[in-house]
């Protein structure tokens, strides 16, 4: 008898071996049952990341540019912005990384201050304003290497969306 237990530790005899092949039996159903490798999307092809976002209700449209990648411009909730791929080959091809962009340029009387506050008290999105004095608002996504699972992008657009939103609260009251 072992610390007040009246059977023994160990069973030998015809239910040992079932309790023997238990583990290892145990062990593969796991292994085989395990979920699969979530699906990696990289910043190479912009149809990706428009199918995406159009799994979340925006409407999405491809533009090409010139002298860049080219780009996705949406809307939400009535604010547009722009999905600009970057860090790309000099065929403008296989981008590395993706930023979202937008800005307003009807609020050109917004503070320096204003602006620098969003900056000190939010995070993932930064503000500025651009060559026009428009107070702009961007957030960069690393896909470089073999990119990030698909959920990841999504709920980067979610994060985004979030961002957009305050932000013009912020700009405009």
């Amino acid at each position: 008898m072992v610390h007040g237990r009246s059977e023994p530790l160990f069973a030998w005899g015809n239910n040992m071996k079932i309790k023997w092949l238990a583990g290892p039996l145990v062990a593969f159903a796991a292994m085989t049952s395990m979920p699969v490798q979530a699906e990696l999307v990289g910043a190479s092809d912009a149809t990706v990341i428009q199918q995406i976002m159009q799994g979340q209700g925006l409407s999405v449209e491809l533009k090409s540019a010139k002298d860049s990648a080219d780009y996705l411009e949406s809307r939400h909730n009535g604010l547009k912005f722009l999905v600009l791929f970057m860090n790309c080959d000099d065929a403008k091809r296989n981008c590395k990384t993706m930023q979202f962009y937008m800005g307003f340029n009807d609020a050109k009387e917004t503070s320096l201050e204003a602006i620098n506050n969003w900056n000190k008290n939010k995070r993932f999105a930064r503000a500025y304003r651009d060559d026009e004095g428009d107070p702009v608002l961007e957030m960069d996504l690393d896909l470089d290497f073999k990119g990030i699972p698909r959920e990841n992008v999504g709920e980067a657009i979610n994060t985004w969306k979030a961002l957009m939103e305050a932000y013009q609260t912020h700009i405009h009251g």
